[in-house]
């Protein structure tokens, strides 16, 4: 699970959303709403109120001062800066309000940032050190977390790290656009946040730093302790979860580290608070086997330690995923069954050891798959009881895990029963994120899941009647099975389908705000100008509501153009997260002459030095430049494109040049981010000359990805990432199998025919966790589709059809309408790549009566069945003015 989604949903109970949002919250501090006072400027930037005094100028990069702060003394803190930095005209910037100081500081905050409250950027080095000493001496005694990415000043909240001022940016040697500084030489490199303190090499530390530095050093070690730190299990906001050894019995044990104010959970506890909670419902459970033994606790430097029996077996998520049945391709009614025995088993083991942990009065407080050890016996241990509480006490929950988390007005054990009842239903449909979104879904969940599994008559009813907060006798089943979405694959059926789903994305557009038109995941909000881009902003809902025949909407294209033509600084450049996907999908609805000033605008960026994928980089880039120099003839767009399919062939590396795993730091295999991104680019080069150079060079690029990939010991082939297979098609084996296809209309190759025969089989699963396109059902619909003629794969394909179908698992009806949720089903979307807009291209793939398709993939003229084209020469060279041909 990914925990960055937790705090985009605290805006809107519906859709995810910028926590930047939140300003006008009752917890803004009062220089918040204070106008700039004479002499001085300010603006609103992210998550940030900046005041900077008029007519100043400050370096684009240096030295710069961050202050921490608690809930409870960020007031004075924010008034002590603000007093200080005023009457010296420093500029300076603060969060706005306690809410976005605590999601700062939360539990999964991003660590290598977590901590700051306030930056003061001062001038130069003498102007830093006046500062730090003067503020320091203001601020001392003022408690605040620990920043990890700084070097902290004395005692106090103060700390410094060398970084950028000013809004630059550049491409990192991985190819992607990040924040940028300028290095030794002048060349901008990655201003790089990490949760440690570094030095630029080409910085001196300035000498009235260096005791600082020596003192951070030279904090109390753990060499002392009569324990051994072995490996890191987990890290959080509030610190880390390590694997180590009793070094005076030998004993393993696992040693939890809790960091004073930081990983906040929403009551405000930090971690050690937590810790301390959970040390003593630990010592009221001492002697259950069901939870880990306590043995010590002790503190250094600040940061507390629990140290508790290691429990060997393995965690209930992985071995959930291990055994679940639907997830193998043709599982038969004997392994159902099997699977089934299991998971009654050991649901009825979890629910007992809830029953001892509350007969000692304790309510766990985040009982989900990942805090359940399954020990090589079937015995079941809950661990990770940070969340835990005096039943007494009937406290809300503070800690939840997604999908887990009970309704607010749950208090005490009835928060472990929803768990207990989410965990009966996951264990057999594990969709209980929905439940957020759609209480009413537990239901339709549960009426699948007993279709699916010889589960006893009636073992959902009491789970469902607590999910849905219906505590009376069950409503008839036929009645509420006549409610449930449908998704029906037929020409009716998809006519209503479209008709919902356009409606549903429309009725959510937000054409007031210049984020982001429609709704969609939070990588919206993760760069500059993410709200407008083919994946996950206006132009890939645009696409699909064109393709598929749900119409134009001229107003939403007018808003598309304005933000386009003047991108925020950092905006990305790339294809599907970038402008050059914004200028093909204008272009695509008529707006040639806009289209074309977009990529002159990216003409003149660093370009050739992105990565080479689709998504972002080289390839998607290249097959876009290509297109427009077809349709305009533009010899300059001929040549760029030919620049782009260049330096992708001299970057690519022979078969064997990247690594067999997928992802964990390596490059990644797959459509968007691998190899397969350039093999589409050098299909299309070689349809556009006729050289059998490119196909070769595609050959090259598919068997990159093809190695690695895996097949599973049911003749599925996925993509290897290591610790699981990923069958997807962003970053999985479906989205190589559509590449693959297009190689093998123009070359025979047995390998390969036998690979995107084992792919198909990854995109006829019963069972995705996700409904959207890039990374769950509709791809896998998109992907099974394409080998049909327009309109006819449903009729043809009994296989499409029952995929149609099993999107009504994760329909939701909101406002009246068909629509679907995002990533990690926590909120809905209306995007390409996560949400409505995916699904919608996905089923007009298989049912419109015009070829539905997202763009480069379609089969060019009839290339897929009569090899190379007949012409090998560019296309004709015509002079383009104003928007016509002449």
């Amino acid at each position: 699970m990914d925990k960055r989604y937790e705090v985009y949903c605290l805006m809107d109970p519906h859709f995810y959303d910028a926590p930047a949002r939140a300003h006008s919250g009752g917890t803004a501090f009062p220089q918040t709403r204070r106008p700039a006072p004479d002499g001085w400027r300010r603006a609103e930037l992210d998550d940030w109120i900046v005041f900077r005094p008029a007519g100043g100028t400050l370096p684009l990069q240096g030295w710069k001062i961050h202050v921490s702060a608690c809930l409870d003394n960020a007031a004075d803190i924010l008034t002590a800066v603000w007093e200080y930095c005023l009457p010296r005209r420093l500029a300076f910037k603060f969060l706005p309000d306690k809410d976005t100081l605590l999601l700062a500081n939360a539990k999964y905050a991003h660590r290598g940032s977590s901590g700051k409250f306030v930056t003061v950027y001062p001038a130069d080095e003498a102007e830093l050190e006046r500062v730090l000493t003067e503020l320091g001496g203001i601020l001392e005694g003022q408690a605040g977390p620990y920043i990890l990415s700084d070097l902290r000043w004395g005692e106090g909240p103060l700390y410094v790290r060398y970084g950028a001022f000013a809004e630059r940016y550049c491409v990192s040697p991985d190819g992607e656009v990040e924040p940028a500084m300028e290095d030794g030489e002048g060349r901008l490199v990655p201003d790089v946040r990490t949760p440690t303190f570094q030095v630029p090499d080409w910085v001196d530390l300035p000498g009235f730093l260096a005791p600082h530095l020596a003192a951070r050093g030279s904090g109390a070690a753990l060499a002392d302790l009569p324990y051994r730190f072995e490996s890191a299990l987990h890290f959080s906001n509030g610190g880390g979860i390590y694997a180590g050894e009793d070094l005076r019995t030998g004993d393993r044990v696992v040693l939890k580290e809790a960091r004073p104010h930081a990983g906040l959970t929403p009551d405000g506890r930090d971690a050690v608070a937590r810790q301390e909670r959970e040390r003593e419902m630990l010592e009221r459970l001492r002697g259950l086997d069901c939870v880990p033994a306590l043995h010590d606790h002790f503190v250094r430097g600040d940061h507390h330690f629990l140290v508790e029996e290691f429990i060997e077996g393995t965690e209930l998520n992985d071995e959930f995923v291990d055994r679940y049945p639907l997830t193998l391709a043709g599982a038969d009614e004997a392994e159902t069954a099997d699977y089934t025995a299991w998971a009654l088993d050991l649901y009825d083991r979890v629910a007992r050891a809830v029953g001892e942990v509350h007969a000692r009065g304790v309510v766990i407080g985040d009982l989900q798959p990942s805090n359940v050890i399954v020990r090589p016996d079937g015995g079941v241990v809950l661990i990770d009881l940070e969340g835990a509480a005096d039943a007494a006490e009937g406290k809300r929950q503070a800690l939840g895990a997604q999908g887990f988390t009970a309704p607010r007005e749950l208090h005490g054990p009835a928060v472990d029963d929803y768990a207990l009842a989410c965990l009966k239903l996951f264990l057999f449909l594990p969709l209980t994120g929905l439940l957020a979104l759609a209480p009413g879904k537990a239901g339709q969940l549960a009426r699948e899941a007993a279709r699916t599994f010889p589960v006893p008559d009636g073992f959902f009813d009491a789970a469902v009647r607590t999910l849905t907060g219906d505590g009376g006798a069950p409503p008839k089943a036929e009645a509420e099975a006549a409610a449930d979405p449908r998704l029906r694959p037929d020409r009716e059926g998809w006519a209503q389908a479209r008709d919902e789903l356009a409606g549903a994305i429309l009725a959510a557009a937000t054409p007031l705000r210049d984020d982001r038109l429609f709704p969609g995941d939070i990588e919206q909000f993760a760069s500059p100008g993410g709200g407008l881009g083919l994946a996950y902003g206006a132009a890939g809902v645009l696409y699909a509501l064109d393709v598929t025949g749900a119409g134009r909407h001229p107003a939403h294209e007018e808003w598309l153009i304005r933000r386009a033509l003047r991108p925020e600084p950092g905006s990305l450049l790339g294809f599907y997260d970038g402008l050059h996907g914004v200028a093909y999908v204008l272009d695509h609805l008529g707006h040639r002459h806009e289209a074309l000033k977009i990529l002159d605008q990216c003409a003149g960026e660093q370009w050739l030095r992105l990565g080479l994928d689709l998504r972002g980089g080289l390839s998607g880039i290249g097959l876009n430049l290509l297109h427009f120099a077809s349709v305009t003839g533009e010899p300059a767009l001929q040549d760029a494109a030919r620049e782009a399919v260049d330096a992708v062939a001299a970057r690519l590396g022979p078969a064997d040049a990247v690594p067999e795993v997928s992802g964990g730091g390596q490059p990644y295999a797959g459509l968007l981010r691998g190899s397969s991104g350039p093999a589409l680019l050098f299909l299309r080069w070689y349809e556009h000359t006729g050289d059998p150079e490119f196909l070769d060079l595609a050959s090259t690029a598919l068997r990159q990805d093809l190695r690695r990939c895996l097949v599973r010991d049911d003749g599925v082939m996925e993509v290897n990432e290591g610790w699981r297979t990923m069958p997807y098609l962003a970053d999985g084996s479906v989205g190589i199998g559509l590449v693959l296809d297009d190689y093998l209309a123009h070359r025979e190759n047995e390998g390969f025919t036998a690979a995107a025969a084992m792919i198909r089989r990854a995109a006829e699963g019963r069972f995705y966790v996700e409904p959207g396109l890039f990374d769950g059902l509709a791809g896998m619909i998109l992907h099974l589709s394409r080998a049909h003629p327009a309109g006819t794969a449903a009729e043809r394909d009994p296989a499409v059809a029952d995929q149609i179908r099993r999107l009504a698992r994760y329909a939701v009806v909101h406002e009246g309408r068909l629509a679907f949720p995002g990533e990690e089903l926590l909120r809905l979307s209306m995007d390409l790549g996560t949400g409505s807009a995916g699904v919608l291209l996905a089923l007009g793939a298989a049912l419109h009566d015009s070829p539905v398709r997202l763009p480069f993939l379609a089969p060019p003229r009839d290339a897929r069945h009569s090899g190379p084209p007949s012409h090998s020469v560019p296309v004709p060279m015509e002079k383009k003015c104003g928007g016509e041909m002449t």
